[in-house]
């Protein structure tokens, strides 16, 4: 949307090295060239008056950010005023397009800047060279570090959420631009060649603003599957092999496919996710089981495919080893142009049992036949034993060559990905699964009121029946749809993991954790379904892990006596050492970021994350004493977009992690926008994965963390019930405070809008307590108070600083300071705040305050929140010494210097249409054109900011 000219690759490159502002030339010029392309498509399509109204906005804004321009202040508002619904929703197209482009810019030039440090030898903190290289410092030789890759367990895991925003189309048309940006930085283009690239970067462009941006209906189960699966196809499938080479390559192994045991899994919600999301049923985990299975089964058979082609190696002129030949003898392939081309046949035959595997496992058909479709894999491991014996006899056969582009490759995707692709999660709320266990009670007349029962009479019951090898289910009873379609999840649990592996399903989570007996009620909905066998005191072995969730401030602190409980019952302990029928023993726990924080604020949240990671670990520490059958433990984040909701950058994050936390073993949620952010381009994807993968091995190797000492705990302590008083009296305790959110955010507007299959809210109600915390924290990042990321903690500070008096103060500032030099945890939370902080705009916040009618209440609240931001800016530019917001983080500096202006015009036009949309004016155009600007606006801004979800 500027008509000034890119620079071309040359002229960028004559800029190398004249300062730290040239280093981001590159990208100026990126976004230049597709703010003109774009700009250009816009006067194409809309008019010159359109792009001039655009341009005429967008320099107001820009005066009213960067100048406080009064003036712009009021011919802004005016000018949206007189808007019609036609040009306001042109205006946020316009506008959410270039968040949308600059965002492929910016991803671009990190590639870029990795790139140039690559090749100058600097080594970027969050890279495997990176780690690698203190890892040898450290004195810490390969073989030790591939000895812990083959305990580990390092897992993302996709999660679909109300805050993806984005349609398939649109990511689709992105990434082509993205791959496009990549061709034309290429140093050897022609000019030719670059103006038919920016030729096809205006189609994909004009291609955007002639598709729509939103939804017609609300976003299925199945839609969120696809989508998900997306990711798989353009970045997952491909780049995790790559990893694990670069990986094996920098351990100077010998490059064997099985020098490093697969570590670094997928893991998906989608599908088997059921807590406040009453539209997955069975029949949507069969959909996701059955669609993920023919994903990766195709890309198998493609590379197969591929293979063939290149492995076209004549027994005339090379031998082959025994095993190979006499793979080849059994394949069916009996077409003379190939007889004396064994791994040709060998392949040939491979691809038609996995054919048949496809057709066995989906009903899908190979694109392929060149001989029929018959006898199909049993598993993944079979098909496995095939490519090793092709890989064999290659490098037995000076063949090493031909093995390392693709063979090594497929042999990784097959080893990490099965046939199954992803393990699924089945999870849902305790009280769910009580209402199962209660009706199967009372329908069998073994307990007719159990829901009545205090916890130690569940826990009898339940253990009786843990005890009984006989099923509750009574044939031909009648069942309410709850029950049946509960048990139906667990029921497909057993045939999915029967068909598809062991690994297609693993755990089974417990939302809202508080006692017990909640664990032990899924153990019981386990034995319903042929998922556990035996008895509790009788070798027990159950296949799906029961996780606890544990969530609430409450629930957090009650984490490790829970456990401790659990394991304690009897045959508990031997049955979670037993592990499954693969022989796992292993014990997950979940912990939740985004319901602690909405109920004790941000600073609280994470100390009390904190403390039941400490406590877990002394508790599984003393239970593996004296045992040769350890329990593994590992905790499992669930981390959102926002700080509020345990967001921020994951390598940081995980080097926070109390001491003894990780060892090798973690699992995180992947959410909203940020699956998009992370994921969407495939050497971004990789970058993410790998800082999972050297944050991992340091935490584990190199132990960067040490027990804080009791000075830091004892004030964190204090700081945290301050802060949580201070959040609370907000919240919770300032009367018609949940009316003033309702107000002056776009929550009721993010609750219409199709982008997501999950409610807002768990209840028809407008309390704070009843609301999800995923749209909590989302509608706070659309008006850009970013509030569950930092409020509290400056009145908690201030408090603490003063609690001795004036003369007190001196003392406690400099445990502050000596706290946040050196102790990860506290220095890790503080940047995550300064970041929130730099996101945050009390003007623009000003202008959505506004939308409350009620004047004293909207000025009594935002005079509350004002005060609590300035009071949290100045603790942190007192403990850190920096006045200035990301001193320390030049990357995201430049991003909001170049994306902010582009995002504050959404921000005023979602403000006038949301006062236009609640007010009723212009009836005709409140259920099309004013709410579809209002979603589009959301759209643009959580694409903008990025980390909302």
């Amino acid at each position: 949307m500027t008509r000034k000219p890119a620079r071309t690759a040359t002229a960028r490159s004559t800029m190398k090295g004249a300062g730290r502002a040239d280093k981001d030339q590159p990208l100026i010029d990126d976004i230049r060239l597709l703010g003109r392309i774009l700009g250009d498509v816009i006067r194409e399509q809309e008019g010159q008056a359109a792009f001039d109204l655009i341009e005429q906005i967008r320099q107001l804004s820009v005066a009213f950010r960067r100048h406080a321009d009064q003036s712009a202040d009021k011919a802004l508002k005016k000018l949206l005023k007189g808007l019609s619904g036609d040009q306001a929703v042109s205006v946020i197209r316009a506008f959410t397009y270039f968040s949308h482009l600059a965002n492929l810019a910016e991803d671009r030039h990190h590639i870029r800047r990795r790139a140039v440090h690559e090749r100058a030898g600097n080594l970027q903190e969050g890279s495997l060279a990176h780690t690698l290289q203190k890892l040898r410092k450290a004195g810490i030789a390969p073989a030790e570090v591939v000895r812990t890759l083959a305990h580990s367990h390092i897992s993302p895991v996709l999660t679909a959420h109300p805050t993806e925003v984005q349609r398939k189309s649109i990511l689709d048309a992105e990434r082509a631009i993205a791959r496009l940006l990549g061709e034309r930085d290429e140093p050897q283009r022609l000019p030719r060649e670059r103006e038919d690239i920016e030729a096809q970067i205006r189609a994909r462009v004009t291609q955007l603003w002639q598709t729509r941006l939103l939804r017609f209906t609300k976003l299925t189960v199945a839609d969120e599957i696809e989508n998900a699966l997306s990711y798989y196809e353009a970045t997952f499938l491909t780049q995790i092999p790559r990893l694990y080479r670069e990986l094996e390559d920098g351990l100077g192994s010998s490059g064997e496919s099985t020098a490093i045991e697969p570590f670094l899994r997928m893991g998906q919600w989608i599908g088997g996710d059921r807590d406040g999301n009453p539209n997955v049923t069975a029949q949507t985990l069969e959909l996701a089981l059955h669609s993920q299975a023919e994903m990766v089964l195709r890309h198998h058979l493609t590379q197969l495919h591929n293979l063939g082609a290149e492995l076209s190696v004549s027994a005339m002129l090379n031998n082959v080893s025994p095993a190979m030949q006499a793979l080849a003898e059994r394949s069916p392939d009996t077409n003379a142009h190939r007889q004396d081309e064994p791994y040709r046949r060998a392949l040939t035959g491979m691809y038609a049992r996995l054919a048949a595997t496809l057709r066995q496992l989906t009903g899908g058909e190979a694109a392929r036949h060149a001989v029929a479709p018959q006898d199909p894999y049993h598993s993944a491991s079979e098909l496995l034993d095939d490519l090793r014996t092709i890989d064999a006899s290659l490098k037995s056969h000076h063949g090493a060559a031909l093995a390392r582009a693709r063979l090594h490759p497929l042999m990784r995707a097959v080893q990490v990905f099965g046939f199954h692709l992803a393990t699924v999660d089945l999870r849902q709320s305790s009280d769910k699964h009580e209402e199962v266990v209660a009706e199967l009670l009372a329908t069998a007349r073994i307990e007719p009121a159990y829901s009545s029962l205090d916890e130690a009479g569940k826990r009898t019951v339940l253990l009786r029946q843990l005890n009984d090898a006989r099923p509750l289910r009574v044939p031909g009873a009648t069942y309410s749809a709850h029950t049946l379609g509960e048990l139906a999840i667990f029921d497909g649990a057993r045939t999915g993991r029967e068909r598809f592996g062991e690994q297609a399903i693993r755990h089974a989570i417990i939302s809202h954790t508080e006692t017990v007996s909640d664990l032990l009620e899924v153990l019981l909905l386990q034995k319903e379904a042929g998922l556990m066998r035996g008895t509790l005191a009788d070798d027990a072995v159950c296949d799906l892990i029961v996780v606890p969730l544990f969530e609430t401030i409450e629930d957090l602190r009650n984490a490790a006596p829970i456990m401790r409980e659990y394991i304690a019952l009897p045959g508990v302990r031997a049955m979670v050492q037993r592990g499954a029928a693969s022989g796992y023993s292993e014990q997950d726990i979940m912990l939740g970021y985004s319901d602690s924080n909405k109920d004790g604020g941000i600073f609280t949240s994470n100390w009390e994350l904190y403390r039941a990671e400490i406590a877990l670990v002394e508790l599984f520490d003393s239970l593996n004493k004296n045992t040769d059958q350890p329990i593994q433990l590992r905790m499992f984040h669930g981390r959102g977009g926002t700080v509020g909701r345990g967001g921020g950058p994951s390598y940081q994050a995980i080097l926070a992690q109390p001491p003894g936390t990780v060892r090798g073993q973690i699992r995180l949620t992947e959410q909203g926008e940020v699956i998009g952010s992370k994921y969407a381009n495939p050497e971004i994807g990789r970058r993410n994965l790998e800082t999972l993968v050297a944050a991992t091995l340091e935490a584990t190797l190199l132990q960067p963390t040490r027990n804080a000492p009791a000075a830091f705990l004892a004030a964190a302590d204090e700081i945290s019930r301050q802060s949580m008083a201070a959040y609370r009296a907000l919240v919770y305790d300032t009367p018609r405070f949940a009316e003033y959110f309702f107000a002056a955010t776009p929550i009721r507007e993010i609750a219409e809008l199709n982008i997501g299959s999950r409610p807002a809210s768990r209840k028809a109600t407008q309390k704070i307590e009843d609301l999800r915390a995923i749209p909590w924290g989302f509608s706070w990042g659309q008006c850009r108070l970013t509030l569950p990321g930092w409020y509290g903690f400056g009145s908690a500070v201030h408090t603490f600083l003063h609690r001795d008096g004036p003369r007190g103060v001196a003392a406690q500032k400099a445990l502050l300071q000596k706290m946040v030099k050196q102790w990860p945890f506290f220095s890790t939370l503080l940047s995550n705040m300064d970041m929130v902080l730099a996101k945050s705009d009390l003007a623009l916040a000003s202008r959505y305050a506004e939308l409350m009618p009620d004047t004293r209440l909207r000025k009594q609240v935002f005079a509350a929140i004002e005060a609590e931001w300035q009071r949290t800016a100045d603790a942190l530019a007192l403990i850190t010494g920096e006045k200035q917001r990301l001193l320390n983080n030049a990357a995201l500096q430049r991003s909001m210097r170049h994306r902010f202006p582009y995002i504050d015009p959404l921000h005023h036009l979602q403000v006038e249409l949301v006062r236009r949309y609640r007010a009723g004016e212009q009836q005709a155009d409140r259920d099309e054109r004013v709410r579809r600007g209002i979603h589009i606006s959301i759209n643009g801004i959580a694409a903008g900011l990025r980390n909302t979800g």
